[in-house]
């Protein structure tokens, strides 16, 4: 199976959210996500984010999870992203997979990792590694 890359901007609003009891006294955020992705990768997404930084905020940490639809290299389907992704001291480390067997349609099968890159005055973009069977 050949491998591929795709690039490309991408809009994001995060929008906080009321965390549970438990949660709450922990001081996490919890912030929902709405995307729009652009280039090879067509596509809108929703999810969940929950979050921690330190008081300096230059470390920290999130998980999330993220429903994406739209086309990839003219293929129409979805498939699920996981994110897991620290920061220490201002040095990022992502871990952004696309969850096994989340591909429908033509994008079933779908595997790969995705680079989010935050560039001057906070413009957003990915890079995207990806494999899909023949």
């Amino acid at each position: 199976m050949p491998s591929h890359q795709s690039t490309g901007p991408f809009d994001v609003t995060l929008a906080p959210q009321p965390l549970s009891d438990v949660a709450a006294p922990a001081g996490l955020g919890r912030m929902s996500l709405d995307k729009r992705f652009h280039g090879q990768l067509q596509a809108t997404s929703q999810g969940e984010m929950l979050s921690w930084r330190d008081a300096a905020k230059t470390s920290g940490g999130y998980v999330a999870l993220e429903l994406v639809r739209g086309t990839l290299a003219g293929r129409e389907g979805s498939f699920v992203l996981q994110h897991s992704s620290t920061m220490a001291a201002g040095a990022p480390q992502q871990s952004i997979t696309v969850v096994p067997g989340s591909g429908t349609g033509a994008l079933a099968g779908l595997s790969g990792r995705m680079e989010v890159v935050i560039g001057e005055g906070g413009a957003h973009s990915y890079r995207f590694d990806w494999v899909l069977p023949d």
